[in-house]
């Protein structure tokens, strides 16, 4: 076998494992590695700079960048870490802020914030912490919609949006674990 097909293997085996571990059930907190995040795909947001705007989901939250926001089925409402840990966290990265009071502009719901994976402040809204997704590639997109059955974007009445998109998703299949 030739060594540029051998090191796609190798790779491509590396890139399936750290995606199916983004779905692990293991309870929260229990991973200790600390998580990275690329400066391209950040979330951060100095002062929780979350507003909303008009995809085609209709009108959902977003973050400072205009970059869609999600919530985890497997997080709980209240609990005090988050349960997208490990690879998970790096396909899904936290909606970050400064403040100890961040503010989501033209949403209802109560707005927080616990210990993120990364140490940082993680928004949280109605108790469940906020994501985006590294994936989505410009402001409106929503590609992570009901990825795996347990993404979903999160309305302005601070629920999961569960419709489907209007137009084509073109998130990964949903087979397996979904992550």
């Amino acid at each position: 076998m030739k060594l540029h097909v051998r090191v796609g293997v190798a790779l491509s085996a590396v890139a399936l494992a750290a995606l199916t571990a983004c779905g692990s059930t293991a309870a929260p907190g229990t991973n200790s590695a600390p998580v990275g995040s690329s400066s391209s795909m950040s979330s951060t947001s100095a002062n929780g700079g979350l507003h909303t705007a008009s995809t085609d989901l209709g009108t959902i939250l977003v973050n400072g960048a205009g970059m869609t926001v999600y919530f985890y089925g497997p997080d709980k409402a209240g609990e005090t870490s988050s349960a997208c840990t490990g690879p998970c966290a790096s396909l899904w990265p936290a909606v970050s802020t400064t403040s100890a009071a961040p503010t989501i502009m033209g949403v209802t719901g109560k707005v927080g914030t616990i210990t993120g994976v990364d140490g940082a402040k993680q928004v949280t809204l109605n108790g469940l912490p906020l994501y985006t997704y590294a994936a989505d590639q410009k402001p409106g997109d929503t590609t992570g919609q009901g990825y795996g059955g347990i993404w979903w974007v999160v309305g302005t009445n601070g629920a999961k949006i569960t419709s489907a998109p209007a137009a084509t998703s073109t998130a990964p299949a949903q087979g397996g674990g979904g992550y």
